[in-house]
């Protein structure tokens, strides 16, 4: 993987680049729409391509690993093969997941036991075979697996959680540098920075996952409950920590202000279920704000969803019609919504980009900020 660093905003933090990966190029910042068992949710492949232009999309190892299951991706040649994408897709390891398994996981120095939410059956992840299911899976940027603390968390914990999460980190740089990766091209490692909400365990494990000195670093256990000014305190603590010549990626975040706000602190990569969660919800995403298709205003409102730019090129779909769709739950209502959300939130991403090459993002993202907050 290479990452080139391209344009700095002269008033933020903020910076365009490109990654380079074996399925090609990303620009940034980007937004990976979530794809988490294989399937970005309610949105074809060639939609994703075509329609929304995604330039490299998530999945989770924890739901692969369970379903379809190793062996199936193994034989299929890999993640890619098997779903059909050509371009670059992102794994997490699955810690996460695990996190939110709470009445069903245990956490020791070895790794994590957990009961399948499918079938209740128990299964171990530790490091290093974390590390074999996603060179398994196949995908180009792979995470390291690590505790992701909740919030709120009691000091003593996250210090004690951080510290093994760092020892894990060490397994996982020996187990993925002493093997190789299946189907031909190469893979990259992410290490992940923790500590919860607290500024010194921050500064600590930036400190630490910097001196790994892998090709991109990761930023997690943000977006897990805690006010939006304290996941923005905690990213700038780190993105001034973590070396700017590396991709700087902020898991699972989150809403389009968030994305701005942390896009002025440095960050290049986010990923996030909202957009298409909130989608077959009826929950909207527009250039003048939020909308919930669902409420009685637009029960008889033709104009098209977003006027200023018309999702489908030779399909206008008004704010009735998709009202209509979604309070009778027909699967048609959840394909245009994600699609429309997953439109907006790259459409977002690559106008920040544009600013910052151009000079203007501070002002246009203050600006930006004050209308995506307003519910329409």
């Amino acid at each position: 993987m290479k990452f080139t660093l391209q344009a700095n905003d002269k008033f933020s933090k903020a910076r365009a680049g490109e990654i380079e990966t074996a399925h090609g190029k990303i620009q940034t910042p980007i937004f990976m729409p979530v794809g988490t068992a294989g399937t970005v949710k309610a949105v074809h492949q060639h939609e994703l391509k075509q329609d929304i232009e995604a330039q490299i999309i998530l999945g989770n190892t924890y739901h692969l690993y369970l379903r379809p299951g190793l062996d199936v991706l193994n034989k299929a040649g890999g993640l890619h093969k098997f779903i059909g994408w050509d371009r670059p897709i992102l794994t997490d390891s699955g810690g996460y997941q695990v996190y939110s398994l709470t009445e069903v996981r245990k956490i020791k120095e070895e790794g994590v036991t957990f009961r399948s939410h499918v079938d209740g059956s128990k299964h171990l992840f530790t490091p290093e075979n974390v590390m074999d299911t996603q060179r398994v899976i196949g995908a180009d940027i792979i995470m390291a697996f690590d505790e992701c603390t909740p919030y709120p968390c009691d000091y003593g914990y996250a210090r004690r959680s951080l510290d093994m999460t760092h020892r894990w980190l060490k397994r996982c740089c020996d187990r993925f540098d002493t093997t190789g990766p299946l189907y031909g091209y190469d893979q990259t490692l992410f290490p992940i920075v923790q500590g919860s909400v607290y500024k010194d365990l921050r500064e600590k494990s930036a400190e630490v996952i910097a001196s790994f000195n892998r090709e991109g670093n990761a930023i997690g256990g943000l977006s897990v409950g805690e006010p939006a000014e304290e996941m923005y305190a905690m990213t700038e603590v780190v993105c001034n920590i973590l070396p700017t010549e590396k991709p700087r990626y902020l898991m699972g975040v989150g809403t389009p202000i968030n994305l701005l706000e942390n896009i002025a602190l440095g960050i290049d990569m986010f990923d996030c279920v909202m957009p298409t969660r909130n989608a077959r919800n009826g929950m909207l995403f527009t250039q003048n704000g939020t909308i919930n298709i669902k409420n009685e205003k637009w029960k008889d409102d033709f104009s098209p969803i977003e006027p200023e730019s018309d999702l489908m090129a030779d399909q206008v779909y008004t704010k009735a019609y998709l009202r209509h769709l979604i309070r009778s739950q027909e699967i048609l209502g959840a394909q245009i919504a994600s699609l429309h959300n997953l439109h907006f939130y790259l459409w977002l991403v690559n106008q920040a980009r544009e600013k910052i090459v151009d000079g203007t993002f501070y002002e246009w993202k203050n600006k930006m900020v004050k209308i995506l907050g307003q519910r329409l």
